[in-house]
């Protein structure tokens, strides 16, 4: 059981400040609800490959959040060729997040994934995705509204069924829960260890767990950090992480 103050290492994303100066960064929503939330310490973890070994990271820290980012897990990575649809990419990110993923996985780290994060762990075990929802006959659009303000942008906008008695509903004490929406893409085809607990009323999947992982592995397709104290549903899912983190069951 982990008895210091636990360390959480957060994806970074990259970035160019006037268009020229990379840096590494992750949005303070996310930091914050961890902090807030779990008490946990947050580092944020560089996208890049160079100077992030694995073995490092899993030694420094007690889990992890792969956070959303704008850019999407390359097609390679499952599989397939990149088209216009499939936006822009960062493939720094991809070489840090898929083997972290599965190292953190199966060492037993607890792994949170969120939008992107959601996208990674289901890749990093084998399934593919659909590079735009919209698309898909019966489909909703569930990307962010492109006007508003943050607060309208990050609102709750549709339900998410939970499957009976899995690990979700447990977390969250009920079968159906709302949530917000700000993604483009989604699940093609799960990954081979990667359990579905929820989904969409149009079918896209939202929560996701990966199979027989010895620790806590969950992943959600919408944002829980936005207003993660307040909110009922972020908020159980962030302390279901932070139990996890000093070693304690989730309920």
């Amino acid at each position: 059981m982990t008895t210091h103050r636990p360390v959480v290492g957060v994806s970074g994303n990259g970035y160019l400040i006037d268009g020229e100066y990379p840096v590494q960064a992750s949005g303070d929503h996310n930091l914050e609800a961890i902090a807030d939330v779990t008490g946990a310490m947050t580092v944020i973890l560089p996208s890049i490959p160079e100077i992030n070994g694995v073995a490092d990271v899993l030694r420094i820290c007690d889990g992890f959040v792969f956070t959303g980012g704008r850019p999407n897990v390359h097609p390679e990575e499952y599989g397939e060729q990149p088209t216009a649809a499939h936006g822009h990419f960062d493939r720094r990110r991809d070489r840090v997040a898929l083997p972290l993923i599965r190292a953190a996985v199966d060492a037993g780290k607890p792994v949170l994934g969120i939008c992107r994060g959601f996208q990674e762990m289901n890749v990093a075990f084998g399934g593919t995705l659909h590079p735009e929802i919209r698309d898909l006959p019966g489909r909703i659009n569930h990307r962010m509204p492109p006007d508003g303000t943050m607060a309208e942008k990050f609102a709750l906008r549709h339900e998410v069924t939970l499957k009976d008695e899995g690990m979700f509903a447990r977390i969250f004490g009920s079968n159906r829960v709302m949530t917000n929406s700000l993604h483009g893409q989604g699940i093609k085809s799960p990954g081979e260890r990667i359990v579905v607990e929820g989904w969409a009323p149009d079918g896209t999947e939202e929560a996701i767990r990966v199979r027989n992982a010895p620790g806590f592995a969950l992943a959600v397709q919408w944002h829980p950090e936005w207003n993660a104290n307040d909110d009922p549903v972020s908020r159980r899912l962030y302390e279901a992480f932070g139990r996890a983190l000093r070693g304690l069951a989730i309920d």
